[in-house]
Order: C-alpha cells, then structure tokens, then sequence
C-alpha cells in the first residue's frame, strides 16, 4: 500500500470516559482514547481547569497514559479537600482541530 491515500483527519474521541466512584486512596483510571492523522495530543480537563499530570509535575499522583487515559495511583482526599473529585473531559487535539469527550464525573466513596 502507498501511504499517499491517507490523509491527515481531525481527532474523534473513539473511547469515551465514564463515571467513576472511587473509594480514598484506591487507584482509578478515566479512560479516554482519540484517534486522528496526526495522532492527537489528549490534555484533560477537571472542572474546566487543565490537569496536570507527571508530564509538568513528577510529583503529581496522575499519569497520562500513552493511550490518553488519566491513571490516578490513589484517590486523594482530605479533610481539607477533595482535589481528585469533579467533572473531567478529555480533548484530543491536532492541527486540523479537537475532540472533546462526554463528561465524567469522579465521585470518591465512603466519608
């Protein structure tokens, strides 16, 4: 096959995230997976405020996976807070555009 009849295409999200209820200090994943031409960088977003991952902050407890999905290694949550609680997109960008996923909303079980 010649490469020539692929042609570069917006992302579509293929694999949406879905509602999660996670008990504190449990591991999650949100999952999400993006196709285009170029592959699509995926950034998520919780609450409309961008996550950051262990990309920016090696310290952070948030990967993102190759495939774009969000791996939590634990819940946190707080007294003082619940920062891994809230609604969470992901987008998948490239050139020709972006894609943005159905909202999930992340709820921890138990207090």
């Amino acid at each position: 096959g010649s490469y020539s009849q692929l042609e570069d295409s917006a992302p579509r999200i293929v694999e949406h995230p879905t509602d999660l209820l996670v008990s504190k200090g449990e591991p999650a994943t949100l999952s999400c997976r993006a196709e285009g031409r170029p592959a699509p960088a995926v950034e998520w977003y919780k609450d409309g405020e961008r996550v950051e991952t262990d990309r920016e902050d090696p310290r952070s407890h948030r990967t993102l996976l190759p495939g774009g999905s969000l791996f939590f290694l634990r819940i946190l949550h707080g007294r003082r807070g619940k920062p891994d609680e809230g609604v969470y997109v992901c987008v998948a960008r490239n050139y020709l555009g972006e894609a943005t996923s159905r909202n999930a909303s992340l709820a921890v079980a138990g207090e």
